[in-house]
């Protein structure tokens, strides 16, 4: 194999996928509750966005943003209307969404100092690494961009408690997702908030796995009654094309003036017309509260079903994005659903983790919560047998 061996891939290959609906190369199907971690929001090859990215591929696929792209515009104004920002970036990753709005931060202020918070995750490249609050993803890479500052997450004292001049802004996730599927309380988002305004500091708000419907709101902050300075987007913003945001203020825009920043393939045709297509479905009242309303019922029934075993420590989680905390690691809950035909993923060594596309219905919601109330039974008398 040519590829550096970054990933731990599990032992399939998926080959087709529609809907819920994935196969692999031996004819296997499963229910996909991975949606390529919250990314297919709309399902695999949702038509309105496969229409959409096949009719600009009869048009021009890429023109540089040297020049007007006007699909990118209308993309552009779906997400400003949808957040009440006044304008925003395109690039290709939420880790590129994240440095954007860092560099603006801290050029828009002209201060240095970045809050975030333990377990975060904002991404790979190497400031976002260095935002991130976790040390794993930081380990064997040297030192570490100095001006971030971790902070206990959900501790609102330690909050109230920052008197720091020096704060560009305070970057948070509403749910922390790779963290272990964390909610954060509405009272310490309001510190949050509210510290924010006291140090004249920016509010950023990384809705890069929570955003775009994944929660039943457009953007999870929105559930808080928020009002962010900056928020970051990727994950579902393409339904699996590539792109990603940052949305912010109309005061920022002077900081982001020409020059300033950049990216040569963020926003180009074709991620302007995945991202259109997607909002565009998304971003109506009739589906957010379908997501609503199935996120309810898929707790409720994961309650009903698993709340009582020794073995599960918690069940958390907003619309759908929903963890599983249990007693164990939780990768070989993964393994044992996939036997089965059920696809999930972990957030941390001991949360399953269960991201279905937004589309998905009733009838598939039973199924899993089926087979995961199989497999976690089963988890247990087998530890208790050992």
């Amino acid at each position: 194999m040519s590829l550096f061996p970054t990933y731990n891939r599990f032992p399939i290959t998926i080959v087709s996928g529609e809907g819920t609906n994935v196969i692999d190369d031996e004819g296997k199907q499963y229910l996909d509750f991975v949606s390529g971690i919250a990314v297919c929001n709309l399902g695999h090859r949702p038509p309105e966005v496969q229409q959409a990215l096949q009719k600009q591929m009869d048009q021009v696929w890429h023109v540089s943003n040297l020049y007007q792209i006007p699909i990118q515009e209308k993309a552009a104004e779906l997400l400003t209307g949808a957040t009440d920002l006044d304008y925003a970036f395109f690039c290709n990753s939420g880790a590129e969404a994240n440095e954007a709005a860092i560099k603006l931060a801290r050029k828009h202020t002209g201060r240095e100092k970045i809050i975030t918070f333990k377990q975060s995750f904002h991404g790979r490249t190497f400031a976002t690494m260095s935002a991130t609050g976790q040390e794993k993803i930081q380990e064997g890479f040297g030192s570490l961009l100095p001006t971030f500052e971790y902070f206990p997450y959900n501790d609102v004292k330690a909050i109230e408690e920052v008197h720091d001049g020096h704060v560009a802004a305070i970057m948070v996730e509403v749910i922390q997702g790779e963290g272990g599927v964390i909610p954060a309380s509405a009272e310490f988002l309001r510190t949050v908030e509210e510290k924010c305004r006291e140090l004249g500091a920016l509010l950023i708000i990384d809705e890069v796995q929570t955003g775009i419907g994944r929660t039943g709101q457009a953007f999870a902050y929105q559930h808080h009654g928020l009002d962010p300075d900056i928020v970051t987007s990727a994950k579902g913003l393409g339904s699996g094309f590539p792109v990603g945001a940052m949305i912010g203020r109309s005061e920022l825009v002077e900081a982001f003036s020409a020059g300033s920043h950049g990216s040569t393939f963020g926003g180009n045709p074709l991620a302007s017309a995945a991202v259109k297509a997607t909002l565009e479905e998304v971003f109506t009242v009739s589906f957010l509260e379908k997501v609503e309303q199935k996120g309810t019922y898929f707790k409720e029934e994961l309650e009903a079903n698993l709340a009582s075993l020794e073995y599960v420590k918690d069940i958390r989680g907003q619309g759908l994005m929903l963890g599983i905390e249990v007693q164990s690691e939780a990768i070989q809950l993964v393994h044992s659903l996939r036997e089965k035909g059920l696809l999930a993923v972990i957030a941390g060594p001991n949360v399953l983790r269960l991201l279905p596309p937004l589309t998905v219905t009733e009838a598939e919601i039973d199924q899993a919560v089926l087979l995961i109330t199989e497999v976690i039974h089963q988890q247990q008398k087998d530890l208790q047998n050992v």
